[in-house]
C-alpha cells in the first residue's frame, strides 16, 4: 500500500494539512534534536522529517519499509543515509542514536508498544524521542474532523493515482490512542520526563520523552 501512495504522498500531506506538516516536522526536529546528534528518523517516508533533523544540526539516518518511498526521499537528498528496514525490528545495536524521529508512521506499526520499546533500545541513555501524530480531537472541532478524514480525505485520494489506499487513514485514526494514552504507552516502553502539546487546532500531537 504505501509503495502504491509513494507517487502522491507528498501532495496529499500538503492538501490534508494545508502545508502546515512541514511547520509541524519542523517543530519535532527542534524538540528533539542537538546539534551533533546522531540521529535516526523511523517511517520515514519520502524524507521530509529527515530534512528537517538534518536542518537542526542532526547526523541523520532515515529507515522506511517502502523501497519507493525511499527512492523519492533519496532524489530529495544525498546528505541523509537511507535504509530499508523494519521499525519493529531495526537493523542497529543498542544505544546507538542519541535522538530519534517518527512523524505520522507510528500508529501503522502493528505493535504500538513494541515499537516504542524498540525506538527506546536504539536510543542512548537520555536520548530523546519525538514523536509527531494525528490524534482524535474532542469539543467543537470533532465535527470538522469527522468531516475532513471520514469524507474528504478519501474522496481526495481516490482522485489521485493510487491515493486510493488513502481510505485506510481514518480507520488507522480512530483506532489509534489519544495523545493521553500514547504519553502512557511511551512511559511504559521505557520514557521519561514525557511531555506531548497539540498543534495544527488539537488535530495533530507532538509528544517528547527521554529514554530512561
Amino acid at each position: 500500500m504505501f509503495d502504491r501512495i509513494a507517487p502522491v504522498y507528498d501532495a496529499m500531506n500538503r492538501a490534508m494539512t494545508l502545508g502546515l506538516d512541514r511547520k509541524w516536522r519542523r517543530l519535532t526536529a527542534q524538540a528533539a534534536v542537538r546539534p551533533g546528534d546522531k540521529v535516526l528518523d523511523v517511517c520515514c517516508g519520502t524524507g521530509d522529517l529527515a530534512l528537517a533533523d538534518r536542518a537542526a544540526g542532526g547526523r541523520v539516518i532515515g529507515v522506511d519499509f517502502s523501497e519507493q518511498m525511499l527512492v523519492r526521499a533519496r532524489r530529495k537528498s544525498a546528505a541523509v543515509d537511507w535504509v530499508r528496514g523494519d521499525a519493529t525490528s531495526l537493523p542497529f545495536e543498542d544505544a546507538t542514536f542519541e535522538a530519534v524521529t517518527v512523524g505520522f508512521g507510528i500508529r501503522n506499526l502493528a505493535d504500538l508498544e513494541e515499537g516504542l520499546r524498540e525506538l527506546a533500545r536504539v536510543l542512548v541513555p537520555g536520548g530523546r524521542l519525538g514523536c509527531l501524530e494525528i490524534t482524535r480531537p474532542r469539543g467543537v472541532l470533532r465535527p470538522f474532523f469527522r468531516l475532513w478524514f471520514d469524507g474528504l480525505v478519501p474522496l481526495a485520494g481516490k482522485v489521485l493515482p493510487g491515493g486510493g489506499a488513502y481510505s485506510y487513514l481514518p480507520a488507522s485514526v480512530r483506532r489509534f490512542p489519544g495523545p493521553e494514552d500514547l504519553a502512557d504507552a511511551m512511559r511504559r516502553a521505557g520514557f521519561e520526563e514525557v511531555g506531548w502539546r497539540l498543534l495544527g487546532g488539537g488535530i495533530v500531537a507532538l509528544h517528547v520523552g527521554r529514554r530512561s
